[in-house]
């Protein structure tokens, strides 16, 4: 019998037959998995059903509110998220395990580092590695905030782990550019919603300065032509964006002038 650890893990879900069976596989030593799906259409949520009986279906609401809402279907003192792309090895759970018992009463929340699959190699170097945020914290320590990129906030003291999850990500580089589309609409509405202005010189500037940063300070360029893929399509991201952007202020200046 698996000696299970007294966390709930809770997992959101929308079309990851592809990922989802590594992830559940990955998180049989919880006590609790929590699963909720926005509405698969492929067999994700029969796979999930193989795994946990604490399965729900909701629509999806935003990030924040879809995060927080999986999270306070949890019951367990300690919850971890982990995202149906990722995978919990067994000397991440082993050092878990150990911190429960030797530091459970001084820690609030622990920040874990990933590392990421992508076209064929393990990224090493560049913009996505290293890479974390919080995952593992107290239920009533821990909050989802923010929007596109909300993150866990902890009201305490936070340990960061040493060993790293692993991130399986896009499927393709079809995949990566329709993912890029859909987040850059999410991105350039949560600007105009903020009150954030489009500005020509971000639009400009902040595509080559990410590449300076990312491909060059940060060695992306280690990563071969994986990369150096990587380095031009958050490139394409950040301009796209911005791009957006523009787009929405011109829209609402058309209906503004139409209305008058």
């Amino acid at each position: 019998m698996v000696h299970k650890l007294p966390i709930s893990v809770y997992v959101l879900t929308l079309n990851n037959c592809r990922t989802i069976e590594r992830c559940l596989k990955s998180l049989h030593w919880a006590e609790e998995l929590v699963v909720v799906d926005s509405g698969s259409t492929d067999e994700t949520y029969e796979i999930c059903q193989r795994y946990t009986d604490k399965l729900y279906r909701r629509e999806f609401q935003g990030h924040r509110d879809q995060y927080q809402y999986a999270a306070d279907l949890t019951t367990r003192q300690w919850i971890m998220f982990v995202d149906a792309d990722e995978e919990v090895p067994p000397e991440l759970v082993e050092e878990i395990g150990g911190m429960l018992k030797s530091r459970a009463e001084d820690v609030d929340g622990f920040f874990v580092y990933r590392r990421t699959y992508y076209l064929g190699k393990w990224i090493r170097y560049g913009g996505w590695y290293p890479d974390g945020e919080i995952r593992l914290y107290r239920r009533d320590k821990g909050r989802w905030e923010g929007g596109l990129h909300a993150k866990i906030v902890v009201g305490g003291k936070v340990s960061v782990l040493k060993n790293k999850y692993l991130h399986y990500t896009y499927r393709d580089i079809s995949d990566q550019i329709q993912t890029i589309d859909r987040y850059s609409n999410i991105a350039a509405q949560d600007m105009a919603e903020s009150g954030k202005k489009f500005c020509l010189l971000k639009l400009l500037f902040h595509p080559p300065f990410r590449f300076i940063k990312e491909y060059l300070f940060k060695s992306g360029f280690r990563d071969g032509l994986p990369g150096l893929i990587i380095v031009v399509s958050t490139m394409f991201y950040v301009f796209i964006k911005y791009a957006k952007l523009w787009e929405i202020s011109i829209s609402k200046k058309e209906r503004e002038d139409d209305s008058l």
